[in-house]
């Protein structure tokens, strides 16, 4: 948790985590109006070296160079009229990141200040700046290649200019579709549930504490070892039949029973503060039977059924089957690689239980229905495959690879492009450079056209 919200930070500004490690200071390099120091490379040092291991000798070069390039696109993301970012744009930015942030802290603001040294807002306040300045950079250096296209004919020459013994060896991969179906639960279950959580609020309303009782009966275990309470939270945290009903409670009362999803819940506001909530439940699930589960597996054997005798594409199952928890759903079924972003999966990427089962399809074939657990919760769901594409392992090749040729080519381009826009404006940019960096070859790009490199004072 620490290095993920570490993480967050660091992305946003060096000023917090400098002032808790107590960096001695100082300026390396000017760009225009923009200033770095010693403590923004150390602290993207340190950061990338905690996430990547052993760092190259010209590490902080690179580091330096990347960050000068920033400070260029924010010197002329300033001085032009086009490039503007608003004041409620930073603070939506700012308040959503610190929200990532409160979220793995389980909301806990308290925590948050013992850990940070600093209460929210004087977070807040520290990062505002370097958040604006990121947002200014991003903006300027998409208006700078908004423009920037690539045609087949570049495609090629880009394909063509890489030597045929450095061309990239691609490993079979394969494109997946599926279907993604959960049992059902059966009324009777659901009517033991409720009836439990009446025998529940009962002994509540006898006098019994609440956090005392969701910490012995509630199915949530995460909420249930802080006596249900759920941590300070933003509208649009929760499932929406959750927060249509918490929303309705005074500070202090209990709702009646709500169904979600997730099962059974009774809630109790704890507090409110404009757009944030404090609340805590008891949850219980109704248990997945047995039939249950052989429903949703016959299911998945009709919804194959109907597939294969051609009454329905694989496309359509997914709109009219696939369950609405499953990402799949909004991509026609098609199975996005995490990795990669695309739907292209090299075998070793698969999780196991997908490879069996793909590794000895066909093209265009659709799987048997497949039993999964979710080891988060031990819920049993079933999805069934359709075995949409598969490439041999092969050297990379017009043919079969022009899309993944195409999208190197394309940054290849733009970087091309901004290193061109960076020599052209430092020629008329102040640039100046601590002479530690001197010797950095990355560097010597800035300073071609000037020859007054010093020491930058302290």
């Amino acid at each position: 948790m620490r290095l993920y919200v570490l993480g967050i930070l660091i992305v946003l500004s060096s000023t917090v985590f400098a002032q808790k490690n107590y960096i001695l200071d100082k300026v390396v390099a000017q760009v225009g109006s923009e200033v770095i120091l010693w403590s923004d490379i150390e602290e993207y040092y340190a950061y990338q070296k905690a996430n990547y291991g052993k760092m190259p000798e010209d590490a902080r070069c690179m580091i330096l160079d990347d960050l000068m390039m920033k400070s260029l696109l924010v010197s002329e993301a300033k001085q032009d009229s086009m490039v503007m970012v608003a004041d409620v744009e930073v603070e939506d930015n700012l308040n959503r990141r610190i929200d990532e942030i409160l979220f793995m802290m389980n909301g806990d603001v308290e925590f948050f200040r013992e850990y940070y040294g600093k209460t929210v807002n004087e977070v807040k306040n520290d990062m505002r700046d370097d958040l604006r300045d990121q947002l200014l950079s991003d903006r300027m250096q998409g208006m700078i290649m908004r423009d920037i296209k690539i045609t087949p004919a570049e495609v090629k020459a880009f394909f063509n200019n890489i030597p045929k013994d450095s061309l990239p060896y691609f490993q079979s991969e394969v494109e997946i579709s599926e279907i993604v179906i959960y049992p059902k639960v059966n009324e009777d279950e659901k009517k033991k549930s409720i009836e439990k959580l009446e025998r529940i609020i009962e002994r509540y309303e006898a006098g019994e504490d609440f956090g005392l009782l969701a910490k012995t009966y509630s199915d949530d275990p995460g909420s249930a070892r802080q006596n249900g309470d759920l941590g300070w939270q933003k509208r649009g945290s929760f499932v929406q039949e959750f927060e249509e009903a918490a929303y309705k409670l005074d500070i202090l009362e209990v709702s009646p029973i709500v169904e979600s999803d997730f099962g059974f819940h009774v809630i109790q506001m704890l507090d409110r503060r404009g757009n944030n909530f404090k609340t805590r439940h008891i949850l219980i699930k109704p248990e997945i039977t047995s039939r249950d589960i052989d429903e949703a597996r016959q299911k998945m054997n009709d919804i194959k059924e109907e597939i294969e005798s051609g009454s329905i594409s694989f496309e359509a199952a997914v709109s009219k089957y696939s369950d609405e928890k499953a990402q799949s759903k909004t991509n026609a079924g098609r199975v996005v690689n995490p990795k990669t972003s695309n739907t292209f999966f090299e075998i070793a990427d698969l999780d196991y239980e997908v490879f069996f089962v793909v590794d000895s399809m066909k093209v265009g074939q659709v799987s048997n229905p497949v039993e999964f657990v979710n080891e988060d919760d031990g819920e049993t769901f079933f999805k069934i495959f359709k075995l949409d594409s598969r490439t041999l392992p092969h050297t990379a090749n017009m043919r079969q690879d022009f899309s993944k040729i195409k999208a190197a080519a394309i940054e290849e381009k733009k970087a091309r492009f901004l290193n061109q826009w960076v020599k052209e404006k430092s020629e008329s940019t102040y640039v100046e450079i601590d002479d530690y960096f001197m010797d950095c070859a990355i560097i010597s790009k800035w300073l071609d056209n000037k020859r007054f490199a010093q020491e930058v004072r302290p």
